[in-house]
């Protein structure tokens, strides 16, 4: 049985965003070395494999107080603690639903490792685009005629087939 895809809320989004500039869904805990992480897999036996803001790959463990009421699917974005005595393994202390995920996003909060949307990079990105553009148009391109290239392809040939062969020979 699949489970339903999780949709956005685009009520809660409107209300989150009407907020100003305060972030109105709780951010990671830095005093306790809490990060952003992308749960990339599934392991099974409470366990998914993260990948953090800072590059690393984690085992993360999903704690029974969270398991129940909550569930973790490839691809959430998720707040994880690594561990102090093994820096490969972390717990898993939150999931941000694609609401919450999508209006992170859009604020700027996620680092790029982690931004599934890139919502952050939109402005910049169309910028860089649009300078791209302008410098195509330089007048060196502008002294050389351009001609565009055109492949000739050859003649799809078919292989040669005898009239008992073609089916239409034997419907007329």
């Amino acid at each position: 049985m699949a489970r339903r895809e999780e949709k956005v809320d685009t009520e809660l989004l409107a209300r989150l965003e009407s907020g100003g500039d305060r972030i109105r869904v709780p951010l990671p805990n830095r005093k306790v070395n809490e990060m952003f992480a992308i749960a990339d897999q599934i392991l099974g036996g409470r366990r998914v494999r993260a990948v953090c803001e800072d590059g690393d790959s984690r085992l993360a463990r999903i704690p029974g107080k969270m398991r129940r009421r909550q569930w973790v699917r490839e691809g959430d974005l998720i707040v994880v603690q690594p561990w102090d005595f093994q820096d490969e393994k972390a717990n898993v202390c939150m999931r941000y639903t694609k609401t919450q995920s999508l209006y992170l996003s859009r604020k700027g909060v996620l680092p790029e490792i982690v931004d599934l949307f890139g919502m952050s990079n939109l402005e910049e990105v169309e910028g860089i685009e649009i300078e791209t553009t302008a410098e195509d148009e330089s007048p060196e391109n502008e002294s050389e005629p351009q001609v565009p290239e055109t492949i000739e392809s050859e003649p799809e040939t078919t292989p040669t087939q005898s009239p008992e062969d073609d089916i239409d020979s034997f419907f007329g």
